[in-house]
């Protein structure tokens, strides 16, 4: 008999965030989101002590999958991001910076954190109300008639991912064939209840990134099909191919010994009875005039052989993630059933081709009206295309939450600076009912807010990855990156050129401050009615949505983290 061990009683940590082991976990994983941020971000290489496969990225939902956090409390940070980047896609590494600045700010201000808490909440209410006024210095509206915010929005998303391993021609094209997808999957009828479409990416790993293409509707590997011979598809009166879709197996192994014994007759065969069954449901295919059959799983090849000679074309192993595109973009329904056909289950396609990419072969299925593509997209190496298409995919879901609310961010590093100085000069305009609402003296709300402002210059900070200088100008409260060895002149205007985001050039009349180790940031002067540059150059913007989430979830997630007062672990 084994011997019983005794309970152990629960261990209690009270102010966790006063414990060494805690902060000096916070500050690495703020030093690892740092190091990832931005196009010249540093890779992280992550793989577990007993092997497996081994991960090399700078996104943050790549590095939270595979990076193992034991503390409690980072788990609660860690969650929060990842529960962003799921419904969002974009944004992770800016809430985790964010986040951790936040803790690592507040922490140390000998400030109640019932206090620091109700200030926070009121400076992110200041926030998320300019974000969403027209007076706000530091987004642009995104016009879905011109395709040139569209694909700074997307070129944004390209150049933030260093693994990628893209050169600006490539970075071109893919911002090319992104839109393209994009737009296939928008309704060419605009409906009450429209849905958007699906790009499916397609891997071929080993081919240049300039054979990456895209094409309307499906593309099925098909290793076994035969290129020489001319497809012979059966059609309909409308010159149109009937389409049925399998989700379950044909392959006539319908009988599993493990779901208990089966009774027969002597000389009763199971596989024959299944045989026949499976060429029966092909006769009624064929007598219903269908011209393709898909299936999920595989298909016998006697009912394959038979399929053919009637000339059906059958296409099996076709996968579980290609039902729902199928599905939508043919209107059939899958069928689960081998017996008796539904004439409403069948869906239509325009025409069937081959294509072939590499070494590899494919049915293409083209539809009658396009809102499924295939993004055919190619890398050098696995680990490159791993990396682009975590990315593609970003950017395809920033484009639909911009669909959603046309709005955009100045990217590198100007919302944040330009949020930061708003929020100091809003700040020193409070009144005395603001402090006495907020149950906190002048003093207080002043720590708060600097440590908040700080916290968001640290986000910009986190661009520079080779000691160079970052300014922020006193008219606009941008971002401008001084290039690497110059260090205080004189005359800034002769070494910067552009601001991070690149909607303002140095020809303006503006002076700058060095932004690192300053304890303030510059005092707004107001907005010009005209930018230096058009919105049509090449600018660097971040997706709306996603940010503005991420702002509130950085900021929610470090007030629940300072409140805590006790972790309480099981120890058995």
């Amino acid at each position: 008999m084994s011997r019983l061990e005794a309970k152990k009683p629960p261990l209690f940590i009270s102010e966790p965030l006063t414990k060494d082991t805690v902060r000096q976990s916070l500050s690495l994983l703020s030093r690892i989101f740092k190091s990832c941020y931005g196009p010249a971000g540093r890779l992280k290489q992550l793989h577990n002590g007993v092997g497996g496969c081994v991960c090399t990225s700078s996104q943050s939902s790549a590095i939270l999958r595979h990076l193992s956090v034991s503390d409690p409390v980072l788990r609660v940070l860690t969650a929060s991001v990842q529960n962003h980047v799921s419904r969002f896609s974009d944004c992770g590494l800016f809430t985790a910076i964010l986040c951790c600045s936040l803790i690592e700010s507040f922490r140390s201000l000998n400030v109640a954190s019932c206090i620091v808490i109700k200030i926070t909440r009121h400076l992110l209410s200041l926030c998320m109300d300019y974000l969403k006024s027209e007076a706000c210095g530091c987004r642009v509206s995104v016009d879905f008639c011109s395709i040139e915010t569209l694909a700074c929005l997307v070129r944004s998303v390209l150049t933030s991912k260093p693994a990628c391993m893209l050169n600006k021609t490539e970075v071109d094209h893919l911002t090319t064939l992104v839109l393209k997808a994009f737009l296939f999957t928008v309704p060419c009828h605009a409906e009450a209840n429209a849905v958007l479409g699906k790009c499916v990416i397609v891997p071929v790993k080993g081919r240049r990134v300039m054979d990456s293409t895209v094409l309307p509707g499906l593309l099925i590997e098909t290793p076994e099909i035969q290129l020489e011979k001319p497809l012979a598809v059966k059609r309909t009166d409308s010159n149109m191919i009937k389409i049925a879709l399998f989700c379950v197996s044909l392959s006539g192994d319908g009988f599993n010994p493990e779901e208990g014994t089966i009774a027969v007759h002597h000389g009763f065969s199971l596989e024959m009875s299944e045989l026949n069954q499976l060429l029966y449901l092909g006769k009624q295919l064929v007598n219903d005039g269908v011209g393709l059959v898909v299936c999920q799983k595989v298909i016998h090849p006697s009912l394959k052989q038979y399929l053919k000679e009637n000339h059906v074309m059958a296409v099996d192993r076709a996968g579980l993630s290609l039902m729902e595109p199928l599905s939508q973009m043919t209107g059939s329904k899958p069928i689960a059933i081998t017996h008796v056909l539904s004439p409403g289950c069948y869906g239509s396609l325009k025409d069937v081709s081959i294509q072939s990419f590499g070494s590899k072969h494919f049915v293409h299925l083209i539809p009658e009206d396009t809102v499924i593509c295939s993004l055919i997209l190619c890398n050098r190496s696995e680990t490159a295309w791993d990396e682009l298409k975590r990315v593609c995919e970003t950017a395809e879901h920033v484009l639909q939450l911009t669909m959603k609310e046309p709005l955009a961010l100045l990217g590198g590093g100007c919302t944040e600076t330009h949020l930061a100085s708003y929020i100091r000069r809003k700040s020193s305009n409070l009144s005395t009912s603001t402090f006495k609402d907020l149950g906190c003296s002048q003093t207080q709300h002043q720590l708060v807010a600097d440590g908040f402002c700080r916290s968001l210059e640290s986000v910009a900070l986190s661009l520079n990855h080779d000691s160079v200088e970052i300014l922020t100008d006193t008219i606009y409260g941008h971002c401008w990156f001084v290039p690497s060895g110059f260090h205080s002149v004189s005359n800034w205007s002769d070494v910067v050129s552009k601001c991070g985001c690149g909607i303002h050039g140095n020809t303006e009349d503006l002076s700058w401050k060095i932004l690192q180790g300053q304890p303030c940031s510059p005092v707004l002067q107001g907005f010009p009615k005209e930018p230096s540059v058009k919105l049509t150059d090449f600018l660097t913007l971040d997706c709306f949505t996603a940010k503005y989430s991420g702002l509130q979830v950085a900021l929610e997630t470090a007030n629940l983290i300072l409140d805590l007062s006790y972790v309480i672990e099981d120890q058995n």
